[in-house]
Order: C-alpha cells, then sequence, then structure tokens
C-alpha cells in the first residue's frame, strides 16, 4: 500500500509576484527580437535617395531627411574605411553592430558624431553635414553617389 502526499500550494501572493515579472522579460525578449529583426532587414533593404531636397535614408531604424543645405557639398568623398584610422568607430552610442552590418549613431576615433550605414568598409561614402554629425553610407555607386550629393549640397 502506498500514501501519496502534495506539496503544501504557495501563497497566492507569490505566485501571482510572479507572472508579472514573467510577462516583463517576455516582453524585453520580443523587444530585443523585433529590434534585431528590423536591423537585419535593415542590412538588406536600406536605400539612401538623393534628390534636391537633400539627402533621405530609408529602410532602417535609424533613417531620417538631411536636406541639401545642411550637406557640407565640399567635404563629400569615398573613403576605404579600413585606411582611414580617424574615421573607424571608437563607440556606439545609439545603434546596431552586427557582424558585417553597422547602423545608427557612433562616435569615431576623431570624436566625430556619425550616424553609419556600413556593410563594407571598402568604398563608403563620408558626408559631412551643418548638424552635428557626419553621415558614412555603403552604397552600391559609391563615386556617382559622392559625386551627385557634392552637387546638391554645393548648390544651397
Amino acid at each position: 500500500m502506498s500514501d501519496v502526499f502534495h506539496i503544501v500550494p504557495a501563497g497566492s501572493r507569490t505566485a501571482s509576484m510572479l507572472i508579472p515579472v514573467i510577462g516583463l522579460l517576455f516582453a524585453i525578449l520580443v523587444g530585443v527580437g523585433v529590434m534585431l529583426g528590423l536591423s537585419v532587414r535593415g542590412s538588406r533593404t536600406s536605400t539612401f535617395t538623393v534628390d534636391a531636397q537633400g539627402l533621405r535614408i530609408s529602410g532602417d531604424l535609424y533613417g531620417r531627411q538631411v536636406a541639401a543645405s545642411a550637406i557640407r557639398g565640399e567635404g563629400v568623398r569615398v573613403v576605404d574605411m579600413r585606411r582611414e584610422q580617424k574615421l573607424q568607430p571608437a563607440l556606439r552610442t545609439m545603434g546596431t553592430a552586427l557582424p558585417g552590418y553597422q547602423a545608427g549613431w557612433f562616435r569615431l576615433e576623431n570624436g566625430e558624431k556619425a550616424l553609419l550605414y556600413l556593410t563594407s568598409r571598402e568604398q563608403a561614402v563620408y558626408v559631412p553635414t551643418t548638424l552635428g554629425y557626419s553621415v558614412i553610407m555603403s552604397a552600391d555607386r559609391p563615386e556617382e553617389m559622392a559625386a551627385r550629393l557634392r552637387a546638391v549640397g554645393s548648390a544651397k
């Protein structure tokens, strides 16, 4: 003959305190997953549009419009980030740093604040602005984009 013994139930207050904690942890996990998903998508679908109004960055969390009047056209150039030590990201202040993709706000080695959209370091377009930051992007036609940005930024 066997006897069965049951656990004394935890007080309802103890158990009910765990539910909000578990809910909060779940919400944080979902939020991180969504942010990671948006970043991965942005590494493949971000676009840079240059027109008479300026530069429009779309497809990621950090997208924005940089007015033509804020682009310092004379300073726009194509850079090799591997060789330009002063332009290396030194500190991520608000952004994504995945293998092969950096996007968001960074401090550069030279102390400058920069909005990065980097998937390739060989030929990136460096765009200084009058807004207190620069933009550095990996574009599919960097020389053409830099020439267009120089023209837009100089036509103020």
